[in-house]
């Protein structure tokens, strides 16, 4: 037993998965701090006296990094390190009756949508006059901005609906009021995120309204970037397009996962598209806002998915020249439609057609990226690495897309969160060179 020097009321939040958990783990830090916590994100001191795991149980993979950080949690609360254990999010949400039976020594167990109950049992206070606060644990020029929570859609591979409910959307006042609030506070940035961002306000305005909700955020005073994650196919909403073409301050980009081409497979995951319907969107798309950067999500592997069907996506990735690209293997979840599928397809298989998707996406991205050398581009300063400045332009979200890296001159000092304009002078796959103009 190591002797306590912990400090009273001192919390780390440690998040697993997608950005959507990170904006859940940021207004829980948020309401922690207004209650005189004292709140850390992923430290690693281990000086805590209470430790938040906010877990992801999407996939295979993910639900085993939440399981072994849970164990090692535990673990430091057994040799008196921390004093108390809380897990919450997606795995806690789907598992909770089996992980209470199964490590114990977690002091509570909560859901996806149980942040008052969480913070009763800390002995906080929801504090309702603390809508839209958050602390940040991005640089803070920009933010993730969650515009509803949950997803009706009825994917046969997607445990999300199970974990986060439905479909519920924030009303445009409240969010105009939450970006009102980080712009204050020095966001330029706004990346706007959700389970289904295109269905956004057919719950509370029987109708879609993302376009109405991105014109009346691009208002916002500060807000000199918005950009669009997680726009489901099936009933996009073109209008948002003229939003983008008309508002310069809404960013030439759009992710829109596509998990695959061949309609056996769109059929059988259920996504209410076509191949054809597919290819005609993404050619409306480029024709409405001519440049935009269209970045997709895939799946390799899905039960059923033949060579044939492999080699239709293969040849589609080829054709359409996204210019940004991630592929996912399958992964067989419990209490999803496709789990009565039988998993078909051999790990290895998996691996194999999901590396040869991304060989395709390397080289176009490299093309894409040598067409750019002698452009200039407005680039938003991220962090200082070294002897190098790293960036990024509108057709580049954080972490998963192109990085714009600017050498640090002893007479060059760029602050974090500007704007600067930067002359490419080289590329590779993933990375553009630049000089400052």
């Amino acid at each position: 037993m190591k002797a306590r020097t912990l400090k009273k009321n001192k919390v780390n939040v440690i998040t697993l998965g997608c950005s959507k958990n990170l904006v859940d783990s940021e207004v829980l830090m948020g309401h922690l701090k207004a209650n005189n916590f004292d709140v850390t994100h992923e430290a690693v001191d281990e000086e805590e006296q209470i430790v938040i795991i906010n877990t992801c149980g999407f996939v295979e993979n993910a639900k085993q990094e939440s399981i072994d950080t849970i164990l090692k949690y535990a673990s430091a609360k057994k040799d008196g390190s921390i004093e108390k254990l809380y897990v919450t999010g997606c795995l806690s949400e789907r598992y909770k009756s089996d992980l209470e039976k199964e490590i114990p020594d977690v002091d509570a167990y909560f859901g996806t949508r149980e942040l008052p109950k969480i913070l009763k049992t800390l002995k906080a206070d929801y504090k309702h006059e603390l809508v839209g606060e958050r602390l940040l644990t991005t640089p803070q020029h920009y933010a993730y901005f969650k515009i509803s929570e949950g997803c009706d859609r009825p994917c046969s591979f997607c445990a999300i609906p199970l974990m986060r409910g439905g479909h519920v959307s924030v009303p445009i006042e409240e969010l105009v009021q939450r970006a009102k609030k980080l712009a204050a506070n020095g966001t330029r940035e706004l990346l706007l995120i959700a389970q289904d961002l295109t269905y956004y306000g057919l719950d509370l305005y029987k109708k879609r309204e993302l376009a109405n909700l991105v014109d009346a955020l691009s208002d916002v005073e500060g807000i000199e970037w918005m950009r669009l994650h997680y726009a489901f196919p099936g009933g996009f909403p073109l209008d948002v397009l003229d939003v983008m073409k008309n508002r310069s301050n809404v960013c030439n980009y759009l992710d829109m996962p596509l998990q695959h081409i061949s309609d056996n497979m769109l059929k059988s995951m259920r996504r209410g598209t076509t191949r054809q319907k597919t290819i005609d969107l993404i050619n409306t798309i480029r024709d409405k806002v001519p440049g935009i950067a269209l970045r997709t999500t895939l799946i390799a592997g899905y039960p059923g998915e033949t060579q044939h069907d492999h080699e239709e996506m293969l040849r589609w990735v080829e054709d359409t020249r996204f210019d940004r690209l991630g592929i996912f293997t399958y992964s067989h979840e419990e209490n999803t439609n496709a789990y009565a599928l039988k998993d078909d397809v051999a790990a290895r298989t998996k691996k194999k057609r999901a590396d040869a998707v991304m060989a395709i996406q390397q080289e176009i991205s490299l093309q894409l990226n040598e067409k750019k050398v002698g452009q200039q581009f407005k680039v938003l300063v991220d962090r200082k690495e070294g002897e190098y400045y790293i960036g990024r332009t509108e057709f580049d979200s954080p972490d998963v897309d192109n990085e714009v890296i600017i050498k640090a001159d002893k007479d060059t000092y760029l602050r974090l969160g500007d704007f600067v304009h930067a002359e490419i002078t080289s590329a590779s796959d993933f990375d553009l060179y630049a000089k400052l103009v």
